[in-house]
């Protein structure tokens, strides 16, 4: 399994700024990132995870200036997990620290702020290509890898896993602010994401060769400018053998990360099972999974979610047990089962980065600014450093 990490970039004031690129310049003297242009050369992808990166771990442009992005190389254990997303947090932050900014794993900027495209001619047709949604889109997500044998076994995952993408949703929500204003949602990401023509659920597939017929129509349309901005909550790979899931925001911490990795991975080892086993997968429509995701995006952990084997609310504690429930015979065998179950159980008590946002908030009377230094503490692992270069609470 991999994991790529979206991070913003901002100043002392909280506010998102385009330092993304000279951050990146510096990580690539350092033998650890790329540029933009050769980003945009090398694949034909940009770096908002709608693109398959290189296997090896570095750090990526994405498609807005205050942003960059972080990849860790092929995983077998979730201790390598931890430990990855652990060391490329610090080497984003150590490049954005050099040009004068730091790293904050926040789903959208809780300040207003102008977005800032990356310069690059696929980020251009973009751009030119979708208006103001791709104009406004400061978003942050979290991508999860788990490697398949072959594209038919990666679509029968698909689809046994679709069910249970909102609840993923729900339980990384870390996106509560927008352009300086509470919006109500604890994933307004995953709103303001769902503004892509190809972005969501999607419905069952016959067999592989179906999944790529499906593909094929999409591009037909000339809509989209290409197969990386088919953006299903969950994909095949073009370049890995993998599943790609999409649906979680960034999230603060990095146990939150790992513990996502592990059941996305759970989720992925039932599904294959489940399909060699003959179970077939639940006949549940695509326009029920976008309720259920908007329901999820809408109150996190904090409310009633769509409970996967009803179709019915049910309390977010229930709804996690389920999920825990359904991959618990995968996560013992990878020797996975107490910690990702630690993880949800720290979840539920604790709450979720869009929770620990709305607390600094409060705390400070209103103030966005002290959000985004105890994001950026927590982001970094370092909340004395942190408290040094960004000066007042950070909650």
């Amino acid at each position: 399994m991999g994991v790529e990490e979206e991070l913003l970039v901002v100043d002392p004031s909280g506010r998102p700024v385009p330092l993304g690129p000279d951050a990146l310049e510096i990580a690539a003297r350092r033998g650890e990132g790329e540029t933009a242009g050769e980003h945009d050369r090398e694949d034909g992808s940009h770096g908002d995870g709608t693109g398959d990166e290189d296997s090896a771990a570095h750090l990526m442009p994405e498609l807005k200036a205050q942003q960059l992005e972080l990849g860790t190389p092929v995983c077998r254990t979730l201790a390598e997990v931890d430990a990855e997303l652990r060391f490329w947090r610090r080497r984003a932050d150590a490049a954005a620290s050099a040009v004068g900014g730091r790293v904050a794993a926040l789903a959208t900027s809780p300040v207003a702020v102008e977005p800032i495209p990356t310069e690059g001619e696929r980020y251009g047709r973009m751009l030119g290509a979708f208006g103001l949604t791709a104009q406004e889109m400061l978003t942050c997500g979290c991508h999860v890898h788990v490697s398949i044998e072959d594209d038919e076994e990666g679509v029968a995952v698909l689809n046994r896993i679709r069910v249970w993408l909102p609840v993923l949703t729900a339980l990384t929500a870390n996106s509560p602010f927008w352009q300086g204003a509470d919006t109500g949602y604890a994933s307004y990401r995953s709103q303001a994401w769902h503004r892509w023509p190809s972005a969501g659920p999607n419905g069952l597939f016959a067999d592989a060769a179906d999944y790529h017929r499906l593909i094929d129509a999409v591009l037909a349309t000339d809509t989209v400018l290409d197969s990386g901005m088919v953006y299903f909550d969950a994909r095949l790979s073009e370049k890995w053998p993998t599943v790609e899931v999409r649906t979680a925001d960034v999230v603060l911490r990095v146990e939150d990360a790992v513990t996502l990795a592990g059941l996305v991975r759970g989720l992925v080892e039932t599904a294959a099972r489940d399909a060699r086993g003959g179970t077939p997968p639940p006949a549940v429509r695509a326009e029920v999974l976008r309720v259920a995701a908007w329901r999820a995006g809408r109150s996190g952990l904090t409310g009633d979610l769509v409970h996967p084997r009803t179709g019915t609310p049910a309390p977010a504690a229930e709804v996690l047990a389920a999920l825990l429930d359904h991959v618990r015979p995968a996560l013992a065998d990878a020797g996975d089962e107490r910690r990702v179950a630690d993880g949800l159980q720290a979840l539920v008590r604790r709450g979720t980065g869009a929770d620990l946002q709305r607390r600094v908030h409060r705390e400070t009377g209103g103030d966005l600014a002290a959000v985004v230094r105890a994001a950026v503490a927590v982001t970094t692992g370092q909340p004395e450093a942190t408290a040094q270069a960004f000066p007042g609470r950070t909650g």
